[in-house]
């Protein structure tokens, strides 16, 4: 068994009000830091054994105090990249909510291509091989991982079982905690966005 820590990056300035995908350059506000600290505070005693993250600012700039309280390097990797939005890279989102692309994509999420970026599909099998290949690296040990809203809500509903069409059901706040176990033979989901104390 593997025990998985799959953590949303911390607050910035952009959340909410664009789609920041993987433009460069976008780092906590003032209170991701303060959240990006009370994260580190709260797994301290939890038996982490490893660190992984998006490459992306804000999600190394939450990791890295969670890697320091834990004593251990974190590790940036692709596979927890936020998924591609293409042309809508940095758009306000209140200018294209409207638009009818942008509906089908948040209705049929399962099938509709960002434009110049990727299917959700895509960005699910992404993070599911990533945290396959940890699962074989980490056997019986504790991985905590810091990644993006969708991306965890894709690994969840994999391993829930739920399509990806009803992904939007499940909610994941900055700076939230979700936990899943992984065994050779199934997956046990234990926490799902705690954003206060936690005992796993």
């Amino acid at each position: 068994m593997t025990k998985f820590i799959l953590i949303r990056h911390a607050l910035t300035d952009a959340v909410g009000k664009r789609l920041s995908g993987r433009t460069p350059g976008i780092h906590l506000n003032p209170e991701g830091f303060e959240q990006a600290h009370n994260l580190a505070q709260r797994l301290t005693a939890l038996p982490v054994a490893a660190i992984y993250s998006s490459p992306l600012e804000r999600a190394v700039e939450t990791a890295i105090p969670i890697a320091e309280s834990l004593h251990l390097q974190n590790v940036p990797c692709n596979d927890f990249n936020e998924i591609d939005f293409g042309e809508w890279t940095n758009r306000i989102v209140e200018d294209i909510k409207d638009q009818p692309l942008f509906q089908q994509f948040n209705s049929f999420r399962s099938c509709t291509r960002i434009p110049g970026g990727e299917l959700m599909s895509e960005a699910q099998c992404r993070i599911i091989s990533g945290i396959e290949n940890l699962r074989l690296q980490h056997q019986q040990q504790t991985v905590a991982i810091v990644s993006h809203a969708d991306l965890i809500k894709a690994a969840i509903a994999w391993y829930a079982g739920i399509h990806l069409d009803m992904f939007h059901r499940i909610e994941i706040s900055p700076a939230s905690i979700s936990v899943i176990e992984l065994y050779d033979e199934t997956a046990r989901i234990l926490v799902v966005n705690n954003t206060g104390d936690i005992a796993i």
